[in-house]
């Protein structure tokens, strides 16, 4: 299955020129951020973080139609949910905007889609974003569920870049995938294969 539109949930420093980078390849990227701010920024073709040679590559994915920004999930074919994760009281990651992002795109899940985790998260964080998908959309199977047959296909992808250097490390550094299944393995090197060249 082709990735026609791809969907980036988190518009920040990995979210935004991931987004950028698919866009660049003429993929339909459909970002999504709840700062309304970064989304008007975005979708007058400028940013609203500081990351070089970024901008002009946003400029040109919105001038050319391949890039718009919105606030709430739209359908997709892939969608890589990108969004903080940060410590919380004893060094614990706090997974609230993993499981918000989930339960945000939930509605406009379709069967045959993929969803990859990208945000930096603690061992059994893709399981627990798959049960809180599951939990909403009992309509649609989940590898946990059926394995191969799901419906939706899942996996982790960490981020791995450096602030300055994230447009060429994005596209130049390998990526390490892991699916919940090997056919979500197998979708998710595929879909990254559409910028990377590590």
């Amino acid at each position: 299955m082709s990735f026609e539109t791809i969907s980036v949930v988190g518009l920040g420093y990995i979210g935004l020129p991931t987004a950028a980078a698919f866009a660049s390849r003429q993929k339909k990227v459909v970002g999504v951020d709840v700062n309304q701010h970064a989304v008007d920024t975005i979708n007058r073709g400028e940013i609203h973080i500081v990351e070089p040679d970024l901008g002009a590559v946003v400029k040109t994915a919105v001038e050319g139609g391949f890039l718009k920004a919105f606030t709430k999930p739209q359908p997709a074919d892939a969608f890589l949910i990108a969004v903080p994760t940060p410590f919380k009281g004893d060094h614990e990651p706090d997974l609230a905007f993993v499981q918000s992002a989930a339960e945000s795109i939930a509605p406009v899940l379709k069967k045959g889609d993929l969803i990859i985790l990208e945000s930096t998260s603690p061992v059994g964080a893709t399981e627990q974003m798959a049960e809180w998908l599951a939990a909403a959309r009992p309509d649609l199977t989940f590898p946990q569920q059926a394995g191969e047959e799901s419906d939706i296909d899942i996996a982790y992808c960490p981020e791995r870049v450096l602030p300055g250097q994230v447009m060429v490390e994005l596209i130049k550094n390998d990526r390490v995938v892991g699916g919940m299944t090997p056919k979500s393995s197998k979708r998710a090197s595929e879909l990254y294969y559409i910028f990377l060249e590590g």
